[in-house]
């Protein structure tokens, strides 16, 4: 017989089923999630302030903080206040929520690859790379992103959202997402949860052959330039790798290996969808600082030697 839905709400194990733990943990994803919004509207701030659009890196960076946003608000104030709750429960919206994750977060890392590609023209084609890097030119690339994303997260919607439920209707998770939602489906899920990896895992395996790509061409041209170009360029794609470790790591173990325990999984997940994005703003705005502070010494080591100069004539 053809097995119909009829589960409309879904309820979530949560973190912890500790209440003690969870009333803390409500405490400090709070506390995360501020810093996530204050960190990310200080860098959108600076850039619109500063009139940093001009700059392609800091047009890009501008976006990623606005994608972060919205990314750890689809899943944190959901979480906050389920920590608070005895029962957590999402209705419908769970299909909505699962959409919003994998939107904005492919949104993140296509954005995190033409950042990449926007360090490998900088840094191996400086000449050209206002011209090749212009205004049309990022706006067709961001425009990719967010189409890209669409695509990927409808992709994993439709494959889901067909599938039949008719209880239990208990995830063992905080948010919605496609692996956890599958073990509830009353039909039989090997070749949709195939699909789903193979369409996360296509997506991952891309953006990661550019990173590697972008990267192992650049380190090749630095070995042309002087100790302190190989410096300065070295540490503008500091920050850039420090973000794609800590936010494509954590994504790739969860979706390129789906047989973990739900324990893991959690863990994994708090990291890629609170600790990342509370992260990824403090990594760009002490790097912003260090320069600011590098411009200073320079501008102060430039003025004493003219002073020098000037009482030797």
């Amino acid at each position: 017989m053809e097995k119909i839905s009829n589960v409309i709400e879904f309820v979530f194990w949560g973190l912890s089923q500790n209440i003690e733990v969870e009333e803390v943990c409500s405490v400090v994803f709070s506390f995360f999630y501020m810093v996530i919004l204050l960190g990310n509207f200080v860098i959108i701030l600076m850039v619109c302030v500063g009139n940093l659009f001009k700059s392609p890196m800091y047009f890009f960076l501008n976006y990623l903080s606005f994608v972060d946003i919205c990314y750890s608000s689809v899943i944190a104030p959901k979480m906050i206040l389920d920590l608070l709750a005895k029962k957590k429960t999402i209705y419908m919206g769970c299909m909505l929520q699962l959409f919003g994750v994998h939107f904005f977060g492919c949104i993140d890392i296509f954005i995190l690859t033409v950042m990449a590609y926007d360090r490998y023209m900088a840094i191996c084609k400086p000449l050209y790379y206002m011209t090749i890097m212009d205004r049309d030119r990022c706006n067709k690339m961001l425009l990719g992103t967010w189409i890209g994303g669409f695509l990927h997260s409808i992709i994993q919607v439709a494959l889901v959202v067909q599938l039949p439920f008719c209880g239990p209707n208990e995830i063992d998770h905080y948010f919605c997402d496609v692996h956890p939602v599958l073990k509830l489906a009353c039909t039989d899920t090997y070749v949709v949860g195939g699909v789903v990896t193979a369409n996360s895992g296509t997506m991952a395996l891309g953006s990661f052959v550019i990173f590697l790509i972008s990267y192992i061409v650049i380190l090749v041209s630095l070995r042309k330039q002087s100790a302190e170009g190989r410096h300065k360029a070295l540490s503008t794609c500091g920050p850039h790798i420090a973000v794609i470790g800590i936010f494509f790591g954590p994504c790739t173990f969860m979706y390129m290996c789906p047989d973990t325990t739900f324990s893991e999984d959690k863990m994994v997940a708090v990291f890629y969808t609170i600790i990342t994005p509370m992260l990824i703003p403090l990594i760009y705005t002490l790097r912003n600082a260090e320069e600011k502070s590098n411009e200073e010494t320079v501008g102060q080591e430039s003025f004493s030697a003219r002073l020098m100069i000037n009482s030797k004539k």
